[in-house]
């Protein structure tokens, strides 16, 4: 059992609360617009899991790791790169940065990478991705759709970056196209399609509801405690 701090008490947050405490766990605090993060909270807390803002979740993350929390990430629009690097640098926490959480997303990250890895030597596909998101989605491309174009880019060396489709720059053959739709209150679908003159492979995902993400943070934060360093979600799946 551990005492879990919930960075962001939106839709999400209240999403983890039910799943952490449906697996024994205990809600240590919850950060939002109306309560500050405070080293109170933070005294109280085993592990973090941040699903707030991409303008604030900077801070939160920082903040909390510097108190020597480990924190598991799904907030997306931000980089944790120099986080990541201070994390690796000094070995005090552990940290998790995802663009997404989803058990089956993961799997579908893992297959992708195999896919392109054993289709890049042929030189013979052509590749795409789609991301299908509610209205409410404030980034675009997502960062699952952003994580399965990185996929393809270690496996096919043809292509040497990924666009937005709909961007107003024609793209080249050696970028990848990613075509981002906002609509209704859809909670994530994504393709990834590599055709040939022969054949295409196609590769799905959809999102029923958040409830997967929600479980994949809880147990990515179950991952964290007693570790050190900087994870990913193949590494709590082991998929690695």
């Amino acid at each position: 059992m551990a005492n879990i701090l919930l960075l962001g008490y939106g839709r999400m947050g209240k999403l983890i609360e039910k799943a952490a405490k449906g697996r024994g766990h205990q809600i240590a605090g919850r950060v939002s617009a109306s309560t500050p993060l405070t080293d109170d909270l933070l005294s109280k807390a085993d592990v973090a899991i941040d699903f707030s803002l991409p303008d604030i979740a900077e801070a939160l993350v920082a903040q909390t790791i510097h108190a020597g929390i480990p924190v598991a990430s799904g907030t997306t629009g931000w980089s944790s790169t120099t986080l990541q690097a201070i994390i690796d640098q000094e070995q005090k926490t552990a940290f998790i940065h995802a663009s997404n959480m989803s058990i089956g997303v993961n799997v579908v990250f893992a297959a992708n990478q195999l896919i392109a890895k054993l289709l890049g030597p042929t030189n013979q596909y052509s590749t795409a991705v789609s991301e299908t998101h509610h209205i409410h989605k404030v980034d675009a491309p997502s960062g699952t759709a952003v994580t399965l174009a990185e996929g393809i880019l270690s496996g096919m060396s043809q292509y040497k970056n990924w666009s937005l489709e709909n961007q107003q720059e024609p793209l080249t053959t050696n970028v990848i196209p990613i075509t981002a739709i906002r609509e209704g209150e859809v909670y994530g679908d994504h393709t990834v399609a590599f055709e040939s003159e022969v054949d295409e492979i196609k590769l799905s995902h959809h999102a029923k509801s958040r409830q997967g993400f929600a479980i994949g943070a809880v147990l990515a934060a179950e991952f964290l405690i007693g570790k050190k360093g900087v994870f990913t979600m193949a590494n709590v799946l082991g998929l690695d």
